[in-house]
């Protein structure tokens, strides 16, 4: 059985909800500040990296990263329609995304949780997201339902997971009423919903 590491409320949140979508069994293992699992293993012995997600498959293999981790759950659960098959110009255009929600977006709310920043480094990365969520809010200005159109996908979940950050950092999304309402949408799937309180963060922002 598949098993994700996992921290409450982090970008692994988003691999939580994949599995949730695929409808495959999976155990959630959560990882501590400290390292250490809530079953007492020892997370940087499984993930030198020692960050989440990290996914265990069947045979005890460790998979790192967001991307490669989504796109490895919707390729082999193609029935859940996560994403459009390799080669099309289709899944061309959702690699594109994914890559900008992870490198322009997750990336740029990283520092915002780290009190050694300076402030006036924060105002600036603010700025920039406020920014990168324009061509979002752009691209949701056609009246589609989901980021790619009218099928939900891991870019949801991705864009979901970090956007919730947006209140505990001081990101103003108020100017973005698609982001919002995207949001709000991908809230009531029963897989998130499921997710966010496995999680403990059903009633958290």
């Amino acid at each position: 059985m598949l098993k994700l590491f996992y921290m409450p409320g982090a970008c692994s949140l988003a691999t939580h909800i994949i599995l949730r979508e695929t409808g495959e069994p999976f155990e959630l293992e959560k990882v501590g500040r400290d390292k250490k699992t809530d079953k007492g293993a020892d997370f940087l012995k499984l993930n030198p990296k020692g960050y989440v997600p990290a996914l265990q498959l069947d045979d005890g293999e460790i998979v790192t990263e967001n991307i490669v981790i989504h796109q490895y759950l919707a390729d082999h659960h193609a029935s859940a329609y996560l994403l459009p098959k390799h080669g099309t110009r289709e899944r061309l255009r959702v690699d594109q995304l994914m890559v900008y929600v992870s490198t322009e977006i997750h990336k740029s709310y990283s520092p915002l949780f780290n009190p050694a920043f300076p402030e006036e480094v924060k105002v600036i990365l603010r700025d920039k997201l406020v920014q990168r969520y324009g061509l979002i809010e752009e691209l949701l200005s056609d009246g589609r339902t989901w980021l790619t159109g009218e099928q939900f996908s891991t870019v949801d979940a991705y864009l979901f997971t970090v956007s919730r950050w947006s209140k505990n950092t001081g990101v103003d999304l108020s100017k973005f009423p698609g982001v919002i309402a995207l949001n709000e949408r991908i809230a009531t799937r029963p897989g998130v919903k499921a997710a966010l309180e496995a999680e403990g963060l059903a009633k958290a922002p």
